[in-house]
């Protein structure tokens, strides 16, 4: 089972990387719930998410998050110390706080610039995220986490820029970058090599040939207008001395 859910989250990671451009290290947005299904399930999120994930992590939260925290009390402590642990990111709410959920749509708003994962049990915050391209979803389920795969928005999205070409000249340029990485390139340039055909006659020779017959032709052409000049001469010395004799 390990083995097959590396796999899945090596194809996921690997949509995002292609598609998105998501580099290490990678961001991963956690809410209150995330945390206190970790602290649950005695899951090491620091030690294991860069595994899981395949590169480096930066474990990130935020104001609005933390003060959610805070007010709901002592139910969710060992939540709150979790995430106050991870690197706050700024977000719009200074003056006025809003709900967790609230904050982290708004920090993967006009296309998830920042390239955010988004970590959550609140299933209601998970259906939101799916709706946007490009967002990949982390959430836990029987003691391990999952990178959820990508959603059919993102999926209709990259469909569509393929389809219309609007591929811009560097994601182009990454995804060969990429494919040079993993020895992609390789492959498919040897797929491509085809058999060498055998070859028409080399047209210059046949120029040549043509040439040849030609020049034959009009040599002979020649030869035999002289015979015919000699003949009519003869004829005409003949004809000459005949007239002469009587």
């Amino acid at each position: 089972m390990k083995i097959t859910r590396q796999k899945h989250a090596k194809k996921n990671m690997g949509f995002y990387k292609h598609n998105f451009q998501f580099r290490e290290p990678f961001q991963v947005l956690l809410d209150g719930t995330f945390c206190q299904a970790a602290l649950r399930n005695k899951i090491q999120i620091r030690e294991q998410l860069p595994g899981y994930l395949g590169g480096a992590t930066q474990l990130c939260t935020t104001r609005c998050i933390l003060k959610e925290l805070e007010s709901l009390g002592k139910a969710l402590y060992g939540a709150k110390l979790i995430a106050q642990s991870f690197q706050v990111r700024s977000c719009s709410h200074h003056k006025d706080p809003v709900s967790g959920s609230a904050c982290l749509l708004s920090m993967i708003e006009e296309g998830n610039p920042h390239h955010f994962f988004v970590a959550t049990q609140d299933q209601d915050l998970a259906n939101k995220v799916k709706k946007k391209a490009g967002v990949p979803l982390l959430f836990i389920i029987q003691n391990t986490m999952v990178l959820d795969k990508p959603s059919p928005k993102s999926l209709a999205f990259v469909q569509t820029l393929q389809t219309s070409q609007l591929v811009p000249e560097h994601q182009k340029q990454s995804i060969v970058q990429l494919k040079e990485k993993e020895g992609l390139a390789k492959q498919e340039g040897e797929k491509r090599r085809k058999r060498k055909r055998a070859g028409g006659p080399n047209p210059l020779s046949c120029l040549k040939k043509k040439k040849k017959t030609q020049e034959s032709q009009k040599a002979a052409g020649k030869k035999k207008r002289r015979r015919k000049r000699i003949r009519v001469k003869t004829e005409a010395v003949k004809s000459v001395q005949k007239i002469e004799t009587e």
